[in-house]
């Protein structure tokens, strides 16, 4: 069969189905049809099938329709069907592989596919996939199970070819592969991306990966814009290329339409403070094109998000290793701490220190997880209710579940975009890894918007005092804050007047004010501006309260912190004044090898804590009172301190004597001596005292393995047994 006839190859050299007056032919009907979205991928699936895999057109169906008397009147309909052999086909023996396709606007969803997942089951299909263009998704079946169930369909690596399909045998072995996101592949792509730009240019690991980020986020843009289809290719660019030398006014201070379009990608992403407004690409143009050319595979705003994102993490741990290893939580550590925090819908996420984005990432999947397994079970429910009777072919149920799909998919689609946009905020004082992590989010699916390259210390845009539920954070340790620097700096102030108008009708006068943190405290001590500052300068101890500032009442942290940091007898100060705010929940301790892997050498614990509600706090206070009323009692401390006040008004009257006034002031500095003493005594006991009457349970766990060893190997996991202990608590549920 000659498929050039009724198809052409496009700059991928893919088979696409020529459209002649509004039409295609459909190779499989032997007829010409309405070029609908849903039919070009069809047809141009089909096409895929024949060119690529190696099937034969007498080997496969369109648009088949199944009827089984043992389950009723039930019929389901399946896009293209295909058996092993010609023979099986019209002897309508078992078929083998069952497609469903879908526009390319609709996201792949298995749930939705119930015409064709119960073909699938019907006809005992040892295969089922779906495709809309962008993604192709394959499953394996599990033919016991039927009529439809969700977990009888299992996700493996891609489609046999038709020679494989013979074999029993090889066949088998090939349904046995789980899947492996093809993530692998990408990743090293862009390990391939960052060779060449070192290799080429001669930057630095860090300096490459901007480099590679700036290529990204135009790929990103340029996939972004309704007008525009498919991929950023090389042909691409260079046909823009010319289009804009030729337009090119002799005035234009760009240099370079590879320069052109990273001024773009800077417009696009101006309110996102990602790069320096005189930022440019340091590379060869040659380089970038290359780079172009390596990339043009991947359609990156189409390209599923576990494969992104997967790709872009393992990219970025093997080029980070080492030189930037301090800003990478190791994904054991990131994955206990969230789901020990347990982040809901509708709750705010922050992470001040926020380096790759790792947490927040998690937070963000652990969420969205949630609500698209809340409508895939609301959608099988439905399947059950309306098909009850396995009434596939009822065009009225049809219509009737249609419409519910229609809502359920609309309704996921809006929280998902609240979730991604409203919820999702961090800041990094490293403009490097504030951008890196806002890659990191754009390839998990979104969710960029809210974090900022900023001092985590200090407000900005929506990052302020009493605002989050959840703050999950690894804050730098060993970094001393002086007394005189480092300073509140100009630069600290955000001064988009435009985004300050758009802040304050947002947040209301609370933002304005909280902006004052900065305004006010130019050129002061940042050390300063923290009550915990007037006892130490370390930046672990001085980010505890800051998070804790940056909590709403009852709200919950978890952070990383060096061992035993608050239990240090210089620390102690700092200890009652988060105890005064908060509830300790759990401590755990690490082995020391868990951030060996990512260069750092310090032994550290877990701690989560809870801010105290308005109750706990109302209480604590009370608690305090009592306390420092009794023991101040118990070491006659007012006794002592109405002689002092009185011996001081007898020591202003001009008229004492002089030996009298020497008495006087013998005995006054006894007492205060005394009293000195005492108010050692009375800080002890007090702590004692509060403790004993604010009590409450602080959970301990000391964790000899957690996942990874110190060369980065995975090792057995205590915080998986661990989490599930801590989850029949039910503690922050």
């Amino acid at each position: 069969m000659n498929l050039l006839e009724y198809f052409e190859r496009n700059d991928k050299n893919e088979l696409v189905p020529k459209i002649k007056n509004g039409k295609l032919f459909a190779i499989l009907k032997n007829k010409w049809l309405e070029a609908k979205p849903e039919e070009i991928v069809r047809q141009k699936f089909i096409a895929k099938l024949i060119d690529e895999y190696g099937y034969s057109p007498e080997q496969m169906a369109q648009e088949m329709q199944v009827s089984n008397s043992k389950r009723g009147s039930g019929r389901a309909q399946a896009d293209i069907v295909v058996w092993k052999t010609k023979k099986d086909k019209i002897e309508n023996n078992r078929a083998f592989l069952v497609i469903e396709c879908k526009a390319p606007n609709i996201k792949l969803k298995l749930e939705d596919c119930y015409q064709g997942m119960n073909y699938a089951t019907w006809t005992r299909a040892k295969i089922f996939a779906i495709y809309n263009d962008n993604e192709l998704q394959v499953y394996k079946i599990d033919d016991s199970k039927i009529p439809i169930l969700i977990d009888a369909f299992k996700p493996i690596n891609d489609i046999p070819k038709a020679n494989e399909v013979l074999d029993e045998k090889e066949l088998e072995k090939f349904l046995q592969k789980t899947r492996e996101f093809k993530g692998n592949e990408f990743a090293k792509l862009l390990q391939k991306c960052h060779n060449i730009i070192r290799n080429n240019d001669k930057l630095s690991p860090e300096a490459a990966f901007d480099e590679i980020s700036k290529v990204l986020f135009i790929k990103i843009m340029y996939e972004r814009k309704p007008k525009q289809e498919g991929i950023f290719s090389l042909k691409q660019f260079k046909k823009l290329k010319d289009a804009w030398e030729q337009v090119r006014g002799k005035s234009d201070k760009v240099e370079s339409y590879m320069q052109k379009l990273f001024e773009d990608v800077k417009e696009e992403f101006k309110n996102d403070g990602i790069f320096e407004e005189n930022e440019k690409i340091k590379l060869k143009e040659s380089t970038f094109e290359a780079i172009v050319k390596e990339l043009e595979i991947y359609n990156l705003t189409k390209t599923g998000t576990d494969v992104k994102g997967i790709a872009f993490e393992k990219f970025l741990s093997k080029t980070f290793r080492g030189q930037l290893g301090q800003f990478f939580t190791p994904r054991t550590i990131v994955e206990f701490m969230v789901d020990f925090l347990n982040p809901k819908e509708g709750e705010l996420i922050c992470d001040p220190c926020v380096g790759s984005g790792g947490f927040i990432i998690k937070a963000f999947e652990n969420i969205k997880d949630k609500i698209e397994n809340e409508y895939r079970q609301l959608k099988l429910e439905k399947q059950k209710e309306i098909f009850k009777n396995n009434e596939f072919d009822d065009k009225e149920k049809q219509k009737q579940y249609e419409d519910i799909l229609q809502r359920f998919n609309k309704e996921e689609e809006e929280r998902l975009k609240k979730l991604s946009c409203c919820t999702i905020y961090g800041t990094d004082a490293n403009p490097r890894m504030a951008r890196v992590a806002k890659i990191n989010m754009i390839m998990h699916g979104d969710g960029h918007s809210g974090i900022h390259h900023h001092d985590g210390l200090l407000n900005v845009n929506g990052i302020f005092r009493n605002r989050f539920d959840v703050i999950i954070t690894n804050p730098p340790f060993g970094i001393t804050y002086n007394n005189d620097i480092p300073k509140v700096q100009e630069d600290d102030k955000f001064q988009d007047e435009r985004l300050i108008e758009e802040y304050k009708r947002k947040y209301g006068d609370i933002y304005e004010n909280e902006l004052r943190q900065v305004i006010d405290n130019i050129g002061k001590p940042i050390r300063s501006l923290f009550e915990v500052g007037k006892y130490t300068g370390k930046s672990e101890v001085l980010f505890i309260e800051r998070c804790l500032d940056l909590l709403k009442p009852g709200g919950r942290m978890g952070i990383v912190l060096p061992e035993g940091v608050l239990n240090s007898s210089d620390l102690k100060k700092a200890r009652e004044l988060f105890e005064g705010r908060a509830k300790i929940k759990l401590i755990v301790s690490l082995p020391d090898e868990v951030f060996l892997s990512a260069g750092a050498t310090v032994k550290t614990s877990l701690v989560f804590l809870q801010k105290f509600t308005e109750e706990e706090k109302k209480q604590f206070e009370t608690v305090k009172e009592e306390c420092v009323k009794t023991i101040k009692k118990e070491l006659n401390i007012p006794i002592l301190e109405d002689e002092l006040n009185a011996i001081k008004e007898k020591l202003k009257n001009r008229k004492e004597k002089k030996e009298i006034k020497e008495q006087l002031k013998k005995r006054k500095k006894d007492i205060e001596k005394e009293i000195k003493k005492l108010y050692k005594e009375f800080e002890e006991k007090i702590i004692l005292c509060i403790r004993e009457k604010f009590d409450y349970d602080i959970l301990v766990a000391d964790i000899k393995k957690a996942g990874i060893t110190s060369t980065g190997e995975q090792t057995y996991n205590e915080l998986l047994d661990l989490i599930k202990e801590l989850k029949k608590l039910r503690i922050y549920e």
